[in-house]
């Protein structure tokens, strides 16, 4: 993290961390202002946690949350009067340092001559020309006059538009690929219940993204902030557009932690942690460890989330060190699901039944995480009965892991592409858009009703590989997805009940029950999950080598 300087009083930044804000006072900060709303990224600190490392620094911090490319004019007055009212120099951050800059320029309009703001802007790194035409053009994007212009353009450089990127260009190296990713990190998320269980090193989950990315795609590395379908455009950060011929949108999904009250403030401490955050994957590992006795809770919201499995996996493998060290008896297992089932496919719920047994873990279904006092460990639950009537229940805690509740990304969600729930809106075999028929989605951002996990993702990806080149002619075959997911259940350490299955909760193994029994723990699931699907991940799926995922042409 290096701080640009726009001014001699205001400076920008790409995200921050806590263990940087002693460095930045002592280079002389007063104030650190974050722009960035928290849960965009799954390495992103809470402004939180960032607030009160700059207490402790003898910084202030003022929170002016802005969502990515969305900058609008009351949002400049809060950054006005965060800049006029803070001691300075101050320093500004966000995801990349573009919302900041952008920001800064629209204090600066009327003060300043347009060139000379787009000049210093310029000289830190960033280009605001797109914010300035706004200005001009009293809001109006412009669309006739593109930043670049793509064959294809993927959104989100996840699991899902690495894999797509990689698929087309095994079927046809000279396609024009542009992804658009603001991110430096590539995570393998599935991993990250294996970091919560003390068996994966975080370390192993990531890589840079420019070294996932396939080599011959054009990385854009910019925030989204809207769609214009009509003009073939996508909107990003610092109003700028980008043009296309196809579309493919697969963001992912957004985690949002402010959705239970007082979470934010506890996350990483107070025995809170989730492991659906990177940095917060080691802290459930190092609960487990010293937790004796005491109460244990693991909560999972209302759907859809992402890997709606990994909410029991983290009870399991808990449960399972602490019946290891002979802890058990002394700690009481909870588990608190807003839904009223265990696992959504019937078939594979009496295997884990029996380790819920085992670990004498209390299910709570129907429970909805509403609070959270970390100090006073303590959290309440909305408990919805049958009749639709609700009650709130509190309960203490000593170690609690956490599921946030989860939505599409507010870009996606606001736009044309979404259906009414927020997710884009495609058409479950195909995955092509129902309105804009040179638009694909796909991965978790996608309204198809399968699991949200990266086996999804996997058999996704081909299907709209083979359906892009079928729409431009340049394939015979039109392909379909069958709502192929899979959650592999760790319901203990070494073995592992492997969930397959496709739309309508069909039973679909991959392999002979002889190989994989996926209705009983199995030892070779393990082995599938901790040795052979990482190197899966990065070395087939990424690369475009579709192992088992060949996309099925339609009838």
């Amino acid at each position: 993290m290096f701080p640009k300087k726009l001014t001699d009083q205001v400076s920008v930044s790409e995200q921050i961390k806590e263990a940087d804000l002693a460095r930045l006072a002592a280079q002389g900060f007063k104030s650190i202002v974050c722009n960035r709303p928290d849960g965009e990224g799954a390495d992103q600190p809470l402004f939180a946690e960032i607030a009160a490392s700059a207490q402790v620094a003898g910084l202030a911090a003022r929170y002016v949350p802005v969502i990515a490319g969305k900058v609008t004019n009351e949002d400049a007055e809060s950054f006005r009067s965060a800049l006029e009212s803070l001691p300075k120099p101050i320093l500004a951050y966000c995801r990349t340092g573009t919302r900041s800059t952008t920001l800064w320029a629209l204090t600066e309009v009327g003060k300043r001559p347009e060139a000379e703001i787009l000049q210093i802007a310029k000289a830190a790194g960033f280009d605001v020309s797109g914010v300035m035409s706004r200005v001009a053009d009293k809001g109006a994007i412009d669309t006739d006059h593109p930043a670049a212009t793509h064959d294809i353009v993927i959104v989100g450089g996840g699991a899902a538009g690495a894999a797509v990127a990689a698929s087309l260009l095994r079927r046809k190296r000279d396609l024009d690929i542009a992804i658009i990713e603001p991110a430096d990190t590539h995570y393998y998320q599935p991993g990250w219940t294996m970091v919560g269980g003390g068996i994966f090193k975080k370390e192993q989950t990531a890589k840079k993204m420019s070294a996932v990315l396939p080599r011959r795609v054009t990385w854009i590395k910019a925030a989204v902030a809207g769609f214009e379908p009509a003009a073939n455009c996508v909107v990003i950060e610092g109003c700028r557009t980008i043009r296309y011929q196809y579309l493919v949108v697969c963001p992912g999904i957004k985690l949002n932690w402010d959705g239970v009250a007082g979470l934010s403030d506890t996350l990483g401490k107070n025995g809170v942690t989730s492991n659906y955050r990177y940095d917060l994957a080691p802290y459930t590992w190092d609960l487990v460890r010293s937790l004796r006795s005491g109460r244990a809770l693991f909560t999972q919201p209302p759907m859809p989330i992402k890997c709606a499995g990994a909410p029991q996996k983290a009870m399991y493998l808990s449960a399972d060190h602490w019946l290891r060290k002979g802890r058990l008896k002394d700690i009481d297992v909870a588990f608190y699901n807003a839904g009223g089932v265990l696992f959504g496919v019937s078939e594979y719920v009496p295997a884990p039944m029996e380790y819920v047994k085992r670990y004498d873990a209390t299910l709570n279904f129907s429970h909805n995480l509403t609070a959270v006092d970390g100090p006073a460990r303590k959290a309440w639950f909305k408990k919805t009965s049958p009749d639709g009537t609700s009650e709130t229940i509190e309960t203490s805690f000593d170690m609690m892991h956490v599921c946030p509740p989860q939505s599409a990304p507010d870009f996606v969600r606001a736009s044309p592409l979404a259906d009414a729930a927020g997710f884009v809106d495609v058409d479950p075999g195909t995955l092509r858009h129902k309105a804009y028929p040179n638009i694909f989605g796909l991965g978790d951002a996608a309204n198809t009703p399968n699991a949200k996990t990266a086996a999804a993702a996997r058999k996704q990806a081909p299907v709209v590989a083979e359906n892009i080149l079928h729409a431009k002619g340049l394939s015979v075959s039109q392909c379909a997805y069958d709502g192929y997911g899979s959650c592999p259940l760790t319901v203990e350490r070494g073995k592992i009940v492997l969930a397959e299955f496709c739309y309508g909760g069909k039973v679909s193994p991959s392999f002979p029950s002889y190989v994989i029994d996926g209705m009983r723990p199995s030892r070779t699931a393990w082995v599938l999950k901790e040795r052979i699907l990482p190197p899966v991940y990065w070395k087939a799926m990424l690369k475009g080598r579709e192992w088992m995922a060949r996309p099925k042409v339609m009838a």
